[in-house]
Protein backbone atom coordinates (compact mmCIF):
# COMPACT_ATOMS: atom_id res chain seq x y z
CA UNK A 1 0.00 0.00 0.00
CA UNK A 2 1.37 3.52 -0.78
CA UNK A 3 2.20 5.85 1.62
CA UNK A 4 1.21 9.67 2.04
CA UNK A 5 5.44 10.05 1.27
CA UNK A 6 4.48 7.95 -1.94
CA UNK A 7 1.62 10.41 -2.96
CA UNK A 8 3.52 13.17 -5.38
CA UNK A 9 0.86 15.04 -6.57
CA UNK A 10 -3.11 16.26 -5.80
CA UNK A 11 -3.63 14.09 -8.31
CA UNK A 12 -2.41 11.04 -6.82
CA UNK A 13 -4.46 11.94 -3.52
CA UNK A 14 -7.41 11.97 -5.46
CA UNK A 15 -7.09 8.82 -6.89
CA UNK A 16 -6.54 7.13 -3.39
CA UNK A 17 -9.10 8.85 -1.55
CA UNK A 18 -11.92 7.36 -4.67
CA UNK A 19 -11.33 4.15 -3.04
CA UNK A 20 -11.56 5.36 0.71
CA UNK A 21 -14.98 7.05 0.68
CA UNK A 22 -18.40 5.38 0.05
CA UNK A 23 -20.05 6.05 -2.86
CA UNK A 24 -22.46 9.03 -1.65
CA UNK A 25 -19.32 10.90 0.20
CA UNK A 26 -17.70 10.82 -3.17
CA UNK A 27 -19.67 11.77 -4.94
CA UNK A 28 -20.84 14.53 -2.80
CA UNK A 29 -17.34 16.20 -3.06
CA UNK A 30 -16.45 15.95 -6.51
CA UNK A 31 -20.29 16.33 -8.03
CA UNK A 32 -20.84 19.66 -9.74
CA UNK A 33 -24.33 21.19 -11.28
CA UNK A 34 -25.91 19.53 -14.18
CA UNK A 35 -23.44 18.35 -16.92
CA UNK A 36 -20.18 19.45 -14.60
CA UNK A 37 -18.66 21.42 -18.03
CA UNK A 38 -17.66 24.26 -15.10
CA UNK A 39 -16.16 21.50 -12.72
CA UNK A 40 -14.22 20.41 -16.02
CA UNK A 41 -13.27 23.67 -17.40
CA UNK A 42 -11.98 24.71 -14.16
CA UNK A 43 -8.88 22.49 -14.15
CA UNK A 44 -8.39 22.65 -18.27
CA UNK A 45 -8.34 26.41 -18.52
CA UNK A 46 -5.16 27.02 -15.99
CA UNK A 47 -3.07 24.27 -18.05
CA UNK A 48 -4.18 26.93 -21.32
CA UNK A 49 -1.84 29.16 -19.47
CA UNK A 50 1.82 28.68 -20.55
CA UNK A 51 4.78 30.15 -18.92
CA UNK A 52 7.51 32.21 -20.47
CA UNK A 53 10.14 31.68 -17.41
CA UNK A 54 13.15 34.15 -17.19
CA UNK A 55 16.79 32.51 -17.08
CA UNK A 56 19.81 33.64 -15.08
CA UNK A 57 17.90 35.56 -12.22
CA UNK A 58 19.50 34.43 -8.87
CA UNK A 59 16.56 31.46 -7.09
CA UNK A 60 19.01 30.38 -4.71
CA UNK A 61 16.87 31.97 -1.69
CA UNK A 62 13.15 32.28 -2.51
CA UNK A 63 10.37 34.23 -0.66
CA UNK A 64 6.92 33.01 -0.83
CA UNK A 65 5.19 35.05 1.85
CA UNK A 66 2.47 37.13 1.33
CA UNK A 67 0.57 39.80 3.55
CA UNK A 68 -3.10 38.64 4.22
CA UNK A 69 -5.64 41.26 5.72
CA UNK A 70 -2.55 42.21 7.35
CA UNK A 71 -0.81 38.85 8.63
CA UNK A 72 1.86 37.64 7.03
CA UNK A 73 1.31 33.87 5.35
CA UNK A 74 4.32 31.30 4.08
CA UNK A 75 2.51 30.68 0.93
CA UNK A 76 -0.15 32.45 -1.14
CA UNK A 77 -2.25 29.44 -0.02
CA UNK A 78 -5.47 29.36 1.73
CA UNK A 79 -7.71 26.01 2.91
CA UNK A 80 -11.19 26.82 0.91
CA UNK A 81 -14.33 26.33 2.91
CA UNK A 82 -15.69 22.77 1.77
CA UNK A 83 -18.46 21.34 3.81
CA UNK A 84 -19.08 17.98 5.90
CA UNK A 85 -15.74 16.36 6.50
CA UNK A 86 -16.62 13.82 8.75
CA UNK A 87 -17.77 12.41 6.12
CA UNK A 88 -13.93 11.86 4.82
CA UNK A 89 -12.55 11.63 8.54
CA UNK A 90 -13.97 10.86 11.82
CA UNK A 91 -12.02 14.41 13.16
CA UNK A 92 -13.59 15.97 10.37
CA UNK A 93 -12.80 19.69 10.38
CA UNK A 94 -11.00 19.59 13.25
CA UNK A 95 -7.84 17.59 11.39
CA UNK A 96 -7.88 19.92 8.54
CA UNK A 97 -7.47 23.05 11.07
CA UNK A 98 -4.75 21.25 13.13
CA UNK A 99 -3.08 20.34 9.55
CA UNK A 100 -3.16 23.96 8.15
CA UNK A 101 -1.82 25.47 11.56
CA UNK A 102 1.41 23.01 11.18
CA UNK A 103 2.19 24.55 7.78
CA UNK A 104 0.87 28.05 9.27
CA UNK A 105 -1.65 27.88 6.29
CA UNK A 106 -5.04 29.97 6.89
CA UNK A 107 -7.82 28.02 6.88
CA UNK A 108 -11.40 28.72 5.84
CA UNK A 109 -14.07 27.26 7.76
CA UNK A 110 -17.62 26.03 6.06
CA UNK A 111 -20.77 27.19 7.63
CA UNK A 112 -21.61 23.89 6.95
CA UNK A 113 -19.10 22.26 8.97
CA UNK A 114 -19.76 18.84 10.72
CA UNK A 115 -17.79 20.25 13.59
CA UNK A 116 -18.25 23.30 16.09
CA UNK A 117 -16.23 26.96 15.41
CA UNK A 118 -14.67 26.98 18.80
CA UNK A 119 -13.36 23.45 18.44
CA UNK A 120 -11.69 23.98 15.15
CA UNK A 121 -10.63 27.29 16.20
CA UNK A 122 -8.52 25.67 19.15
CA UNK A 123 -6.96 23.31 16.84
CA UNK A 124 -5.10 25.68 14.81
CA UNK A 125 -2.36 28.46 15.57
CA UNK A 126 -2.87 29.56 11.87
CA UNK A 127 -5.48 31.89 11.48
CA UNK A 128 -8.92 30.88 10.95
CA UNK A 129 -12.06 32.45 8.63
CA UNK A 130 -15.00 31.66 8.43
CA UNK A 131 -17.48 31.17 5.37
CA UNK A 132 -21.01 31.93 5.75
CA UNK A 133 -24.20 32.22 4.00
CA UNK A 134 -26.78 34.98 4.46
CA UNK A 135 -29.66 32.95 5.42
CA UNK A 136 -33.75 33.60 5.21
CA UNK A 137 -33.27 34.23 9.32
CA UNK A 138 -31.10 37.44 9.03
CA UNK A 139 -31.15 37.48 12.96
CA UNK A 140 -29.53 33.67 13.22
CA UNK A 141 -27.21 34.42 9.89
CA UNK A 142 -25.86 37.90 12.30
CA UNK A 143 -25.93 35.51 15.83
CA UNK A 144 -23.80 33.00 13.74
CA UNK A 145 -21.56 35.86 12.16
CA UNK A 146 -20.59 37.23 16.28
CA UNK A 147 -20.49 33.48 17.60
CA UNK A 148 -17.67 33.49 15.07
CA UNK A 149 -15.75 36.71 15.38
CA UNK A 150 -16.10 35.89 19.47
CA UNK A 151 -14.15 32.39 18.79
CA UNK A 152 -11.44 33.90 17.15
CA UNK A 153 -12.29 34.02 13.37
CA UNK A 154 -10.49 36.61 11.86
CA UNK A 155 -12.04 37.38 8.60
CA UNK A 156 -15.46 36.21 7.46
CA UNK A 157 -16.39 35.39 4.01
CA UNK A 158 -19.91 35.29 2.36
CA UNK A 159 -20.67 33.58 -0.23
CA UNK A 160 -22.53 35.02 -2.83
CA UNK A 161 -23.18 32.55 -5.58
CA UNK A 162 -26.03 30.85 -3.98
CA UNK A 163 -29.47 32.72 -4.54
CA UNK A 164 -30.68 28.74 -4.62
CA UNK A 165 -28.99 25.19 -4.91
CA UNK A 166 -27.56 24.44 -7.91
CA UNK A 167 -28.64 20.74 -9.28
CA UNK A 168 -26.04 18.21 -8.85
CA UNK A 169 -27.52 15.09 -9.54
CA UNK A 170 -25.34 12.98 -8.36
CA UNK A 171 -26.60 14.02 -4.98
CA UNK A 172 -30.33 13.43 -6.13
CA UNK A 173 -29.41 10.03 -7.66
CA UNK A 174 -27.95 8.97 -4.37
CA UNK A 175 -30.81 10.17 -2.41
CA UNK A 176 -27.67 12.28 -0.01
CA UNK A 177 -28.53 14.03 2.81
CA UNK A 178 -26.49 14.79 5.76
CA UNK A 179 -25.24 11.13 7.34
CA UNK A 180 -26.72 10.02 10.36
CA UNK A 181 -24.73 10.19 13.03
CA UNK A 182 -23.05 13.77 11.92
CA UNK A 183 -24.72 17.66 12.46
CA UNK A 184 -24.90 20.55 11.04
CA UNK A 185 -22.73 21.53 14.02
CA UNK A 186 -22.60 25.99 13.54
CA UNK A 187 -26.73 25.92 11.82
CA UNK A 188 -28.47 24.03 14.60
CA UNK A 189 -31.78 26.08 15.76
CA UNK A 190 -34.62 24.52 17.91
CA UNK A 191 -37.57 23.46 15.58
CA UNK A 192 -35.84 23.79 12.30
CA UNK A 193 -34.41 21.33 9.53
CA UNK A 194 -31.24 19.76 10.32
CA UNK A 195 -30.44 18.46 7.15
CA UNK A 196 -31.59 14.78 7.93
CA UNK A 197 -34.13 14.68 5.52
CA UNK A 198 -34.56 15.83 1.92
CA UNK A 199 -32.76 14.32 -1.73
CA UNK A 200 -29.44 16.41 -2.73
CA UNK A 201 -28.91 19.66 -0.78
CA UNK A 202 -31.55 21.51 -2.65
CA UNK A 203 -34.25 19.85 -0.53
CA UNK A 204 -32.17 19.11 2.63
CA UNK A 205 -30.51 22.46 3.18
CA UNK A 206 -32.70 24.68 1.61
CA UNK A 207 -33.07 27.27 4.36
CA UNK A 208 -29.91 27.85 5.34
CA UNK A 209 -29.61 30.53 1.98
CA UNK A 210 -31.72 32.56 0.46
CA UNK A 211 -33.43 34.02 -2.93
CA UNK A 212 -33.97 37.57 -1.44
CA UNK A 213 -30.00 38.03 -0.99
CA UNK A 214 -28.70 41.82 -2.31
CA UNK A 215 -25.90 44.06 -1.41
CA UNK A 216 -27.33 45.47 1.19
CA UNK A 217 -27.17 42.14 3.25
CA UNK A 218 -23.67 42.66 2.58
CA UNK A 219 -23.75 45.67 4.50
CA UNK A 220 -25.82 44.53 7.35
CA UNK A 221 -23.41 41.33 8.07
CA UNK A 222 -20.46 44.29 7.68
CA UNK A 223 -22.19 46.20 10.60
CA UNK A 224 -22.77 42.72 12.68
CA UNK A 225 -18.81 42.20 13.03
CA UNK A 226 -15.58 44.26 13.34
CA UNK A 227 -13.51 41.96 11.33
CA UNK A 228 -13.03 41.82 7.56
CA UNK A 229 -15.45 40.74 5.26
CA UNK A 230 -15.01 39.44 1.95
CA UNK A 231 -17.34 38.23 -0.86
CA UNK A 232 -16.97 34.63 -2.58
CA UNK A 233 -18.46 34.14 -5.51
CA UNK A 234 -17.52 36.74 -8.09
CA UNK A 235 -17.06 36.25 -11.62
CA UNK A 236 -17.51 39.71 -13.34
CA UNK A 237 -15.45 42.87 -12.74
CA UNK A 238 -18.47 45.18 -12.65
CA UNK A 239 -19.36 42.53 -9.18
CA UNK A 240 -15.94 43.25 -7.66
CA UNK A 241 -16.23 46.75 -8.02
CA UNK A 242 -19.43 47.02 -6.30
CA UNK A 243 -18.95 44.99 -3.51
CA UNK A 244 -15.91 46.94 -2.50
CA UNK A 245 -18.43 49.55 -2.58
CA UNK A 246 -20.85 47.99 -0.25
CA UNK A 247 -17.31 47.54 2.08
CA UNK A 248 -15.96 44.21 0.90
CA UNK A 249 -12.96 43.77 2.56
CA UNK A 250 -11.29 41.44 -0.50
CA UNK A 251 -13.07 39.87 -3.36
CA UNK A 252 -12.65 35.45 -4.15
CA UNK A 253 -12.89 34.74 -8.01
CA UNK A 254 -15.02 31.76 -7.47
CA UNK A 255 -17.85 29.38 -9.23
CA UNK A 256 -18.14 27.77 -6.54
CA UNK A 257 -16.33 24.52 -7.47
CA UNK A 258 -18.56 24.60 -10.50
CA UNK A 259 -21.39 23.26 -8.36
CA UNK A 260 -23.92 26.19 -9.38
CA UNK A 261 -24.45 27.22 -12.52
CA UNK A 262 -22.95 25.00 -14.91
CA UNK A 263 -21.51 26.71 -18.16
CA UNK A 264 -20.28 29.61 -15.71
CA UNK A 265 -16.54 30.17 -17.03
CA UNK A 266 -14.10 29.40 -15.37
CA UNK A 267 -12.16 31.18 -12.65
CA UNK A 268 -8.70 31.64 -14.92
CA UNK A 269 -10.93 32.91 -17.13
CA UNK A 270 -12.74 35.26 -15.02
CA UNK A 271 -9.77 36.71 -12.69
CA UNK A 272 -7.99 39.34 -15.16
CA UNK A 273 -11.62 41.31 -15.71
CA UNK A 274 -11.65 41.44 -11.80
CA UNK A 275 -8.33 41.74 -10.85
CA UNK A 276 -8.24 45.22 -13.62
CA UNK A 277 -12.16 46.05 -11.83
CA UNK A 278 -10.27 45.45 -8.09
CA UNK A 279 -7.25 47.71 -8.86
CA UNK A 280 -5.44 46.84 -5.93
CA UNK A 281 -8.06 48.50 -3.61
CA UNK A 282 -8.68 44.72 -1.85
CA UNK A 283 -7.00 41.39 -1.80
CA UNK A 284 -8.34 38.83 -4.89
CA UNK A 285 -7.84 35.50 -3.52
CA UNK A 286 -9.22 32.61 -6.53
CA UNK A 287 -10.28 29.29 -6.44
CA UNK A 288 -11.54 26.37 -8.60
CA UNK A 289 -9.73 24.03 -10.55
CA UNK A 290 -6.22 24.77 -9.04
CA UNK A 291 -3.99 21.13 -8.49
CA UNK A 292 -0.36 22.51 -8.80
CA UNK A 293 1.96 25.08 -7.93
CA UNK A 294 1.96 25.65 -11.09
CA UNK A 295 -1.34 26.78 -11.31
CA UNK A 296 -0.80 29.26 -7.79
CA UNK A 297 2.11 30.78 -10.07
CA UNK A 298 -0.49 31.52 -13.22
CA UNK A 299 -2.94 32.74 -11.07
CA UNK A 300 -0.49 35.08 -9.08
CA UNK A 301 0.35 36.50 -12.63
CA UNK A 302 -2.78 37.30 -13.63
CA UNK A 303 -2.79 39.33 -10.12
CA UNK A 304 -4.20 37.67 -7.52
CA UNK A 305 -3.29 37.65 -4.59
CA UNK A 306 -3.36 34.35 -2.99
CA UNK A 307 -5.61 30.90 -4.27
CA UNK A 308 -7.23 28.81 -1.87
CA UNK A 309 -7.71 24.98 -2.54
CA UNK A 310 -10.79 22.58 -1.23
CA UNK A 311 -11.17 19.31 -3.29
CA UNK A 312 -7.56 18.77 -2.86
CA UNK A 313 -8.03 19.04 0.93
CA UNK A 314 -10.59 16.61 0.80
CA UNK A 315 -8.76 14.24 -0.44
CA UNK A 316 -5.91 14.45 1.48
CA UNK A 317 -8.39 13.91 4.52
CA UNK A 318 -9.85 11.11 2.70
CA UNK A 319 -6.52 9.20 2.42
CA UNK A 320 -4.15 10.40 6.10
CA UNK A 321 -6.72 12.44 8.12
CA UNK A 322 -4.87 15.17 9.55
CA UNK A 323 -1.44 14.31 7.81
CA UNK A 324 -2.96 13.53 4.51
CA UNK A 325 -4.24 17.20 4.93
CA UNK A 326 -0.54 18.59 5.71
CA UNK A 327 0.85 16.53 3.08
CA UNK A 328 -1.31 17.90 0.21
CA UNK A 329 -0.28 21.44 1.87
CA UNK A 330 2.97 21.26 1.85
CA UNK A 331 3.12 19.42 -1.63
CA UNK A 332 1.56 22.80 -3.17
CA UNK A 333 3.61 24.57 -1.00
CA UNK A 334 6.53 22.95 -2.60
CA UNK A 335 5.83 22.78 -6.04
CA UNK A 336 5.03 26.84 -5.78
CA UNK A 337 8.21 27.28 -4.40
CA UNK A 338 10.38 25.53 -6.97
CA UNK A 339 7.76 26.69 -9.89
CA UNK A 340 8.99 30.43 -8.71
CA UNK A 341 12.49 29.41 -8.92
CA UNK A 342 12.18 27.60 -12.36
CA UNK A 343 10.12 30.95 -13.50
CA UNK A 344 13.00 33.09 -12.52
CA UNK A 345 11.19 34.66 -9.30
CA UNK A 346 13.21 35.02 -6.15
CA UNK A 347 9.74 36.33 -4.36
CA UNK A 348 6.70 36.97 -4.81
CA UNK A 349 6.29 40.09 -6.10
CA UNK A 350 8.87 39.24 -9.56
CA UNK A 351 5.54 37.15 -10.49
CA UNK A 352 4.19 39.19 -12.89
CA UNK A 353 1.96 39.24 -16.09
CA UNK A 354 4.48 38.78 -18.49
CA UNK A 355 5.16 35.09 -17.48
CA UNK A 356 2.15 33.93 -19.20
CA UNK A 357 1.21 33.30 -22.61
CA UNK A 358 -2.53 31.82 -23.63
CA UNK A 359 -2.83 29.25 -26.57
Amino acid sequence: MATLQDMLSVDAFEAAAAGRLGKVAHDYYRSGAWGERTVRENVEAWSRLWLRPRCMVDVSVRDASVDLLGVRSPSPLLVAPTALHRMAHDEGEVATARAAGVCGIPMVLSSLSTCTIESVASATTAPLWMQIYISQDRGFTRALAQRAEAAGCRALMVTVDTPVWGVRERDIHNGFRVPDGMRMANLERPGQPTGHTGRGIGESLGWTIDASLTWKDLEMLRGAVKVPVLVKGVLRGDDAAKAIEHGAAGVVVSNHGGRQLDGAIATATALPDVVQAVAGRVPVIVDGGIRRGTDMLRALAMGATAVQVGRPVLWGLAVGGSEGVERVLRTLMEEFSLAMALAGCAKVADIRADLLQRD
